[in-house]
């Protein structure tokens, strides 16, 4: 017997820690995965230019206004759009954030925990 170390006892909560890292792990890969389908619209010019962006930050589409087609104001189209494609991005980001955060919650975890994904 191993004097010292209190039996084989402390085997049993590293055995449940480890369940729960598994758990834990089970349920970011889960989340990780929605992103994938959680769908986030960002805008610029009141609407004109919009772009949706999977939370992941991936652009799955772009819609522009026909009535900003203007050859003379290509540059303003073409700021529209870069505008629309960033705010998107930027409410993807907010949004992977804030189910992140929902996540560590449930879990027990501090909000602002800080995990390699």
């Amino acid at each position: 017997m191993l004097k010292g170390l209190g039996g084989l006892g402390g085997l049993g909560d590293m055995a449940k820690m480890m369940q729960a890292a598994q758990e834990m792990q089970g349920k970011v890969a889960e989340l990780q995965e929605s992103f994938n389908t959680i769908n986030v619209i960002g805008e610029a010019g009141a609407g004109l230019v919009t772009a949706t962006c999977s939370a992941a930050g991936d652009l799955k589409a772009l819609d522009i206004n026909p009535s900003i087609f203007d050859p003379s104001q290509k540059e303003v189209v073409e700021d529209l759009i870069l505008a629309a494609i960033k705010d998107a991005q930027k409410k993807a980001a907010d949004r992977k954030q804030a189910e992140m955060k929902r996540l560590y919650e449930s879990l027990g975890l501090p909000a602002d925990m800080k995990l390699p994904i």
